[in-house]
C-alpha cells in the first residue's frame, strides 16, 4: 500500500518573482524534496494545469487586482495550509507604497492609456481576504528558512520560524554595530532575523527587507535617527520600504510624514 505524496502548489500574485526565483534556487535540496512531495502546480518551473486540492500553498505577490481577489479565496479553498513567501505577500510590498497616494495616480504616470489598467485601490496582503497559517519574511524570502519550514511540516511538526530582532545575529557573529559606532541609519533594533545579516557583514545599515522583529519600538529607533541628525523624511523613508503597511512601520513613519 504505497502513501500519497503531500502536494504542493506555489501561486504567484503581483510580484517581482523574486521568492519564486529562491524556492529554484533550493537546486539539490529541491530535487530531494520533490521525491517526497508533488509539486502539482508552479508555473515558473512546470507547466501543470490548476486542479484539485493542496497540502501547502507557498503564495508571492500582493492582492493588485479584482482576478486576484477571487484567486487567493480559491487558493486557500483548495489548500490545507497557506504560507504567503515574502513581503509582498506578507504586507503588500514595495508596490504597497502607492497605497499613500490616490489610487488613479501611478497608473496616470506609468500607462499611456491608464483607462484600460483594472486595479484594486490598494496592494494589500494575502491575509486581508483569507486566512494564512504562516508568513515568512523577506525580500526575497531565506530559502534555509523554506526548507527548514518545509521539512517540520513533512515530519509532522508545527513549523516554527525565528523572530528575534537582527541585532542579536550580529553580536553572535561578533560584527560591529554601525548605527553605535558610525552613526548610520540601521533598522536593525526593529527588524526581524532572517536575512543572515548580509548588510551588516559588509559594514552597511539594515534596511529592513525582512520586516518588523517580534514587539518592536520604532519610537525608540526614531528618536535615536533623529539625534544622529537625520531628517524627518529620511526617517520616514527608512519606514516607508519593503513593509511600509506593517502597523508599527506604517504608523511611525506617518509620525514623521507629519513633521
Amino acid at each position: 500500500m504505497t502513501t500519497r505524496k503531500p502536494r504542493i502548489g506555489v501561486f504567484k500574485f503581483a510580484s517581482c518573482d523574486g521568492c519564486q526565483l529562491t524556492v529554484l534556487d533550493c537546486e539539490d535540496e529541491l530535487l530531494d524534496l520533490a521525491e517526497r512531495v508533488d509539486i502539482a502546480y508552479f508555473l515558473e518551473a512546470i507547466r501543470r494545469p490548476l486542479e484539485g486540492e493542496f497540502d501547502i500553498a507557498l503564495v508571492e505577490g500582493s492582492v493588485y487586482t479584482p482576478e486576484q481577489e477571487e484567486y487567493i479565496r480559491d487558493i486557500r479553498q483548495r489548500s490545507r495550509f497557506l504560507i504567503t513567501l515574502g513581503a509582498c505577500a506578507a504586507q503588500g510590498g514595495i508596490q504597497a507604497l502607492r497605497n499613500f497616494t490616490p489610487p488613479d495616480e501611478y497608473p496616470r504616470v506609468v500607462y499611456a492609456l491608464p483607462q484600460y489598467i483594472e486595479s484594486l485601490a490598494k496592494s494589500r496582503p494575502a491575509s486581508d481576504y483569507v486566512p494564512v497559517d504562516l508568513a515568512l519574511q523577506g525580500c526575497p524570502i531565506n530559502k534555509q528558512q523554506l526548507l527548514r519550514v518545509l521539512v517540520q511540516m513533512l515530519l509532522g511538526s508545527k513549523p516554527r520560524v525565528p523572530n528575534h530582532a537582527l541585532c542579536l545575529d550580529c553580536k553572535r557573529q561578533n560584527i560591529v554595530c554601525v548605527l553605535v559606532a558610525q552613526g548610520k541609519p540601521c533598522m536593525g533594533p526593529i527588524t526581524t532575523t532572517g536575512c543572515g545579516v548580509l548588510c551588516p557583514s559588509y559594514d552597511r545599515p539594515c534596511y529592513s527587507c525582512f520586516g518588523p522583529a517580534y514587539q518592536p519600538n520604532p519610537s525608540s529607533l526614531t528618536r535615536r535617527f533623529a539625534h544622529l541628525g537625520f531628517a524627518p523624511h529620511e526617517i520616514q523613508r527608512l519606514l516607508h520600504g519593503y513593509y511600509s503597511q506593517a502597523p508599527e512601520f506604517r504608523e511611525e513613519g506617518q509620525r514623521y510624514a507629519r513633521s
